[in-house]
């Protein structure tokens, strides 16, 4: 393969395909990145072929492939979330809507299947859950991932995100994060994949950490166990905080886009031993210590995002002035063509950087975005402005 690092021609979907490469390449322990593979058993594959994988198995991944699942595990096992109704047609879910009072909005409508993050519609009035309801229903704008609907109760408050790599029995945890989801500053606009994180993220405070863990992972690990899928790998836990009261949003059973760009550079302890640890077992007894200080990314987008948007403009950047430790590109949407980095992607480029406060990191992601330039460049300006 030549080097440390390759990029390989397979799709995250070709799971046999995969499998024989990990194989046939030697690799020790393969990190599942993705939600597809993970929803059809990409972990399964390679465990029945004694092969070490970080993620969770097919039934478990559920958490994140399945709304519905979620929402209804969430029920049994007293998790907090939003109070939701269940619906596979649209005659039944305009019903509902029609039921409920206006100050009952607004009302979120979820597709229960994968969207790449963007199934998810708040509507403000009835009619704005009406007209939902017929593009999901009608136009079918999420596909077969919205062959079951979920319409819950709008959570008030503020958004963090927590995440913990679990063995199946047990958790480690990483420091808390907040992301933008907006594609405009004030949060407004459409939702994206993530325009930009912080961590740690100061609404999260240790009691309601302490609040997370009792009500929501601890409860959540217990009741993949009983149900026989212990979970293990990562997980994503999406909060709604309002009043120092957490509430789960969503479930993802992977690291999260951006978060971990600032999540992982904070951790100080060896990550390889922490994942090996998440599939032999023992994790509670690996090092796991975080770095003290913050980090911040910013996300660069091509212009249009996240509708319709060109790709193939040259992307150049000024040369650094911090150095790699203080500030990383992570790219997400380039290629590069004829020797030529370009632009293959909404989201292209996130920056991260490091520093003693958020403050300071901003500042230097902000100036390091600032040196990166490609036709229609697109990033909000207002990340972390929240915790500042």
């Amino acid at each position: 393969m030549g080097g440390k690092v390759c990029n390989v021609p397979l799709k995250a979907v070709q799971l046999q395909e995969l499998l024989a490469f990990a194989r046939e390449s030697g690799i020790g322990l393969t990190v599942v990145g993705p939600e597809q593979p993970l929803e059809l058993g990409l972990v399964d594959l390679f465990r029945k072929a004694d092969m070490k994988v970080v993620g969770p198995v097919q039934a478990a991944a559920r958490l994140e492939s399945s709304k519905v699942f979620s929402k209804e595990f969430m029920h049994r096992y007293g998790i907090p979330t939003a109070g939701y109704r269940v619906f596979c047609s649209k005659e039944s879910a305009e019903a509902h809507i029609g039921s409920l009072g206006e100050e009952r909005f607004p009302q979120v409508i979820k597709a229960s299947g994968l969207c790449a993050g963007k199934g998810v519609i708040v509507a403000a009035d009835r009619n704005e859950a009406l007209l939902a309801l017929g593009e999901i229903f009608d136009d079918r704008i999420f596909g077969s991932a919205a062959d079951e609907v979920v319409i819950e109760e709008f959570l008030r408050g503020q958004e963090a995100s927590v995440f913990a790599l679990c063995d199946g029995r047990g958790y480690r945890l990483f420091l808390s994060a907040q992301d933008h989801k907006r594609i405009g500053e004030g949060d407004t606009g459409k939702n994206t994949g993530g325009m930009g994180a912080y961590a740690p993220a100061p609404l999260v405070t240790s009691e309601v950490m302490r609040k997370v863990e009792e009500r929501i992972i601890r409860p959540t690990l217990q009741g993949m166990a009983e149900e026989g899928y212990p979970y293990t790998g990562f997980l994503y836990v999406g909060l709604m905080i309002d009043g120092g009261e957490p509430s789960v949003v969503e479930f993802n059973a992977r690291l999260g886009d951006p978060e971990t760009q600032v999540v992982l550079p904070l951790l100080k302890s060896d990550l390889f031993d922490a994942l090996l640890a998440s599939v032999e077992g023992g994790l509670d007894a690996v090092p796991f210590e975080m770095h003290p200080g913050s980090a911040a990314t910013v996300v660069l987008a091509s212009g249009g995002y996240p509708d319709a948007f060109e790709t193939g403009r040259t992307i150049t950047i000024d040369p650094a002035e911090e150095s790699p430790d203080e500030v990383m590109i992570f790219h997400a949407g380039t290629a590069l063509r004829d020797g030529r980095l370009v632009t293959s992607g909404g989201r292209v480029l996130s920056v991260t950087a490091l520093g003693s406060t958020l403050q300071e990191c901003l500042q230097k992601a902000y100036r390091a975005v600032d040196r990166i330039h490609f036709e229609g460049a697109y990033c909000r300006r207002d990340i972390g402005a929240k915790a500042l």
